[in-house]
């Protein structure tokens, strides 16, 4: 049975430095890691402090760690799904890049959290429109597919991939204020419903306003199709390598029958 080695990087913003992820990113290749997952907010700012950041250092931040993505996907033969702000007619939109030897794919985030104090649904400028499926791709004899962390919460996504049959989610987010339970609660019990592997990064790092303190606390995961976790990260900035197996999706949906009770019923 066919088995892919995926990677998660728990890391703060970076800024302009690009030493330590390609520090990360080599170390990754060398274990033998294939699909390379990076959070929310690490190759940019947080979206409440790109405010006060001149587009041009945001749109040089960006083409700056996709040159060097490129380079190393090119060099290693590996994928990386980071996520990355963009830059078009001077609005931002929050997207995700898929980034190969060979290409550059991007998904813009469907929806997007649109909370009083956390509202990027206003900042950025990505359209609002019905849903269409994620960003779903072939690597190794896995089927993959890539959501943004807010959208983890919403069964029509989750419908489509399931119709797609997916083997794995990548899920980079940014998740704070002391939302440990919930998130690994809500990561699991995903990963079960629907017999798949989860693989979530988290990003590190502080921001406040004056009112509301962000503390992004990592807990970077990979979690199994029997909703179990493998292997988690905890508040330090690290690096996550594990293997994942074909074998344990096709057991669970074997065993469990989720897929082929809703299928009897043309719900599939």
């Amino acid at each position: 049975m066919k088995s892919l080695n995926v990677a998660a990087l728990q890391l703060p913003t970076l800024g302009m430095n690009a030493t330590r992820l390609e520090f990360y990113l080599k170390n990754a290749t060398e274990r033998g890691a294939k699909l390379i997952l990076l959070g929310e907010y690490v190759l940019n700012h947080f979206f409440r402090e790109l405010e006060g950041i001149p587009r041009s250092m945001v749109k040089e931040q960006s083409r700056k760690h996709l040159e060097l993505l490129r380079r190393l996907a090119k060099e290693h033969d590996v994928t990386f799904v980071a996520p990355l702000v963009c830059i078009r007619k001077k609005r931002y939109y929050k997207t995700i890049a898929r980034i190969t030897a060979k290409r550059v794919e991007y998904y813009h985030q469907q929806i997007l959290i649109p909370y009083e104090h956390w509202n990027e649904a206003e900042f950025f400028a990505n359209e609002v429109a019905p849903l269409h499926e994620p960003m779903i791709f072939r690597i190794d004899g896995f089927k993959v597919a890539v959501l943004g962390g807010y959208e983890l919460h919403f069964d029509p996504l989750w419908a489509m991939l399931d119709r797609k049959k997916v083997d794995v989610v990548l899920l980079p987010t940014a998740s704070t204020f002391g939302s440990h339970n919930r998130w690994r609660t809500l990561i699991k019990s995903r990963a079960f419903l629907h017999g798949l592997y989860i693989l979530r990064a988290n990003r590190l790092g502080e921001y406040s306003d004056g009112e509301n303190h962000w503390r992004f606390y990592g807990d970077s995961m990979l979690v199994n199709p029997e909703g179990e976790v493998e292997m988690m990260l905890e508040d330090k900035e690290s690096m996550l390598v594990e293997p994942i197996e074909k074998r344990a999706v096709k057991e669970h949906r074997k065993s469990w029958r989720f897929r082929q009770a809703l299928e009897e019923r043309g719900a599939l």
